[in-house]
């Protein structure tokens, strides 16, 4: 009979650690599952909603072939995280080039995007007249009426999935936009969206 029981007994603990492992299995399938799946981590996108000429002041002096130029960019930027998982995003940068050369910048103030949700942030871009005075092109585009600009936002940020999972991604929004001198608006706008994880 101790021998039955023995065997009985050895029997039960076999049994319960098989049943252990298939649920401790099971489970870490099924989260693995759902880290492909479901909280897998998407692309966060920075939206460039709009792009309003803030304040545009242009003066020529002609004997000396110069331009002064001061031009303030007010952009309306969304940042949209289609994750399941808040992303919380650290200072960002937007950039302003004319002709490859930067000649302004602004920087992105760190916040945070819920599950699935979007945050709209404005910033404005001044551009430094300095920069742009040496280039020997701004004359010519200033009269020909639209001098072209480019745009570059960098938004560096975390999604943490489950509070234990974090995937470090940049979003870049890349914008060509021209400004008419005589509306002292913007004519048109191209942009460009990547993330890199």
């Amino acid at each position: 009979m101790d021998s039955k029981e023995h065997r009985h007994h050895r029997w039960c603990s076999r049994r319960c650690v098989i049943i252990s492992v298939a649920v401790i299995l099971g489970i870490a399938l099924l989260l693995l599952i759902l880290g492909l799946t479901v909280f897998r981590p998407r692309h966060t996108v920075t939206t460039i909603n709009s792009v309003h000429l803030g304040a545009l002041r242009v003066g020529l002096d002609v004997p000396h072939l110069s331009v002064d130029l001061n031009v303030t960019l007010d952009l309306d930027i969304t940042a949209t995280n289609p994750n399941r998982a808040s992303f919380r995003y650290d200072t960002g940068n937007a950039e302003l080039f004319y002709h490859g050369g930067l000649v302004g910048e602004a920087v992105i103030p760190p916040g945070r995007v819920g599950a699935e949700g979007s945050v709209r942030t404005n910033v404005s871009l001044t551009v430094m007249a300095d920069r742009l005075i040496s280039d020997a092109t701004l004359y010519k585009d200033v009269i020909s009426g639209s001098v072209p600009f480019s745009t570059n936002t960098r938004l560096p940020g975390t999604v943490t999935i489950l509070g234990v999972f974090k995937h470090h991604m940049v979003a870049y929004t890349m914008c060509n936009i021209t400004v008419s001198v005589q509306s002292r608006s913007v004519e048109n706008s191209d942009c460009r969206y990547k993330t890199k994880f």
